[in-house]
Formats: structure tokens, sequence, C-alpha cells
């Protein structure tokens, strides 16, 4: 396996660091738009099948070329939303397998933004599905955190733990701090505003999907290892497009732990219209509203040091467990950023994105994964998946992951 991965951001450069513990591939090669980004993570690693290279991800004939360049097999996209049409295009136009983390861009409904979806997420790459059965090509796509191992948990609970699921309702919580700031967020702020911002998508099989207002339906969620209690509001998230694919869910929602602050503060660059991606004139110069809040706040990859505290993903599943009787089970994993950056340098949120795909490339590699056409986690197998994180090193990756009924 040659292993290309397009960013070198705080997600790439975490899965660069995981990935060169394993023996799976045989060459990776990190690119960014900035060489001297990829250049400093090789020269960390000092890992000889590791090498950096220069890429425009806004062109996919660009990431075409660099994967002919480097005989590439495998691509994993790293960088934010904007860039999935054209490095899944050049993968696709390359010959490779092809792995993301967040699917092509959404498009509110024009008419009914809050009660009809217009182009979801996703839709873009599920529309080339056949050009990619075609050609007897595997794109894998939402295979982080979340979308990902949620989606793993979703498959491994149907599979396993389920006779009848009522619904999935897959649940963030996080109790991080960040030292010396008010306001810096874990992740990039670019794709927080878009899925926050925009319509939530729900799924009820006897509807199928709509969309409701941002931040509706509060709830408080109790979240395990230590985190606690947790206020958690619908948003934009892309397992509601994907386990409803391939599960018998009745319902699927997505609600993330954000907190009264980060809401207002969100609140506040949308009414300002800072969260517009359309470009403006400040003194002759065409910028991008969003990219000038995206520079005004601390890169995420950078304040792993100054971060304090775990944070969880999972799923919820409520339903009618295999022996007959009803269940409710939170499946989930949590990351403690201090062991996250005593163990890999990298700071917990992006590690945990990171490390799933890493682990799919595996299955991959070893033949336990195999697939063609645009097909989310919830389509394979979701046992060697598990057992391969959960199992110490060197045989997996060490970390383990839980699973918690609930009153009924």
């Amino acid at each position: 396996m040659r292993i290309l991965i397009v960013g070198a951001g705080g997600v790439g450069s975490a899965a660069v660091r995981i990935a060169v513990r394993r023996d799976f591939f045989e060459k990776l090669v990190v690119a960014d738009y900035d060489p001297a980004r990829p250049q400093a993570l090789v020269d960390e690693v000092a890992d000889p099948r590791v090498e950096a290279a220069q890429v425009d991800a806004s062109r996919a004939d660009a990431v075409a070329g660099l994967i002919e360049a480097h005989g590439i097999t495998h691509v994993l996209n790293a960088v934010d939303p904007r860039f999935v049409m054209p490095i899944f295009d050049g993968a696709l136009a390359a010959g490779a397998t092809y792995l993301d983390m967040a699917m092509s861009l959404s498009t509110p409904h024009p008419e009914q933004p809050h009660a009809l979806p217009g182009v979801k997420l996703g839709d873009e790459q599920f529309a080339k599905d056949g050009q990619w059965k075609d050609a007897g090509r595997l794109a894998l796509v939402g295979i982080g955190v979340e979308p990902g191992l949620s989606d793993v948990f979703a498959r491994y609970a149907e599979d396993h733990l389920f006779s009848e699921i009522d619904e999935l309702g897959v649940r963030d919580g996080a109790n991080l701090v960040v030292a010396g700031y008010d306001f810096a967020p874990s992740f990039s702020i670019w794709t927080t505003i878009e899925e926050c911002l925009n319509p939530p998508v729900i799924y009820e099989k006897d509807r199928g999907w709509y969309t409701t207002e941002p931040f509706s339906e509060p709830e408080v969620f109790d979240f395990p290892g230590g985190i606690g209690p947790v206020e958690c509001v619908n948003v934009e998230h892309e397992e509601v497009l994907l386990m409803p694919r391939w599960t018998k869910a009745k319902r699927v929602t997505f609600k993330y732990g954000l907190g009264d602050e980060f809401i207002g503060v969100l609140k506040t660059l949308h009414k300002l219209g800072l969260d517009s991606t359309a470009k403006v004139n400040v003194k002759g110069v065409e910028v991008s509203p969003r990219d000038v809040v995206a520079a005004c706040l601390p890169d995420p990859a950078t304040i792993g040091d100054k971060m304090n505290g775990k944070t969880c993903a999972g799923v919820w599943v409520t339903g009618t467990g295999i022996d007959g009787q009803p269940r409710s089970t939170y499946l989930y994993h949590v990351a403690d950023n201090d062991e996250t950056m005593r163990e890999y340098g990298s700071q917990a949120v992006v590690w945990q994105t990171a490390i799933n795909p890493v682990i799919a490339l595996e299955l991959l590699a070893t033949g336990v994964w195999t697939g063609t056409g645009v097909l989310g986690p919830e389509a394979f197998d979701a046992k060697p998946f598990l057992d391969l994180l959960a199992a110490p090193a060197p045989t997996g990756y060490g970390s383990p992951w839980g699973m918690e009924d609930r009153a009924v």
C-alpha cells in the first residue's frame, strides 16, 4: 500500500504520527499547499517510508498528477470539506482508493431550509457511485470519528446487540478547556461554522430526511469517562445521511455538546455575516469573512499543550435487544488530551479523528475490508475494526472503546 495524505494540519499530522507505528504500508506521502508543513512533519517522524510533497487540493488534475507520480494506491483526504470533490475526482481519475472524514458540502433548500433538505451532505459523491463501481474502485467516505467510528458502532449494534433499532442517536460531548483563550475551538472553525449554522438534518423511516432549526431540541446527555452531563443540540452531520443507507434504524439524529457560549459566538458570527464564504472587498483586497475568522483564531493543531480534559464520541442506540427485551445502550470512545499529547504529540480531538482512517487503511491493506463504489463505514463488518482499535499494541492500536447500558 502506498498512501497519500492530503493536508498536513492537525488531523493529517496526527494520522501520520499514528500510521508510522504500523507496518501495513510501503510508502506514505503527506502533501499540503504550503510545502513547509509536510516537510516539518517528515523531519519530526524521521521514518524513511514518509516523504513530503506540495499540492493544490482545489485542482483534481494536480491531485491526480501527484498520485501518478508516486504510484499511490490509497488517498486520505485530511483537508476541510471545500476540497472534497477535487480530491475525490482526482483519486478516481488516477485509479486510487479514496478515504475522507467529511463529505461533500450541502446547500440549504432555497425556500424551506428549516423543513426540507436541499443538496445534502455527500450527495455529490453518491451521484458518482456508478463511476466508482464501473472503475472497480472504492471511495470510503466519512471514516473519521464522527462520521466514522460512530457509524462503525451503529453497524456493530445492529449486527450484535439489537434485533430492532428505534433510534441511532449520535452524541458528542467534551469537558476540554484551553488555557489562555476565551474562545479557542479544538477543531477547524471553518468546518465547525459550516456544520453548526446549516440546518440540521434528521432521518425518520416514514418521513425520510428533513431539516430543523440550528441548535434545536436541546437535551442533557450524561457522558462517560468523567465528562458528565452536557447539553447537546441538533447539528448538521454526515451520520444522519450515512446510517439510513445501510442500517434499518427507524430514526437517526446527531447532537453535539456545544455549550451556551459557543452557540452564542456562532450566532453572533452569523448575525454579522462573518460566517459567509462569499468574498467581500476590503480596501481593494477580496477576502472571505469566514477565512478571516479562522485566521484570527489559534490553529487547533497548535493548542494541544494548552488543552486539558477529555472528548467523547459515540452513538446512543434504543430499541429491542437480541433477547427481545427493550434496550438502551451507548457505545462510545473517549480520548484524554493528556494521553494523546504525551503519546503522539496531537491534541485529543484531532487524534481521535485521525486514528479511524488509519485503522480503515490497515483493514483495506490486509483485505479484511473490501468493496467498490461509494460506501460508508456501515457497509463493512464492524468487529474487525473495533477489535483492532482496542487491542494492545503492537497487535492493535491500544485505545479501548466502551459500551454502557442505560435505563429504558
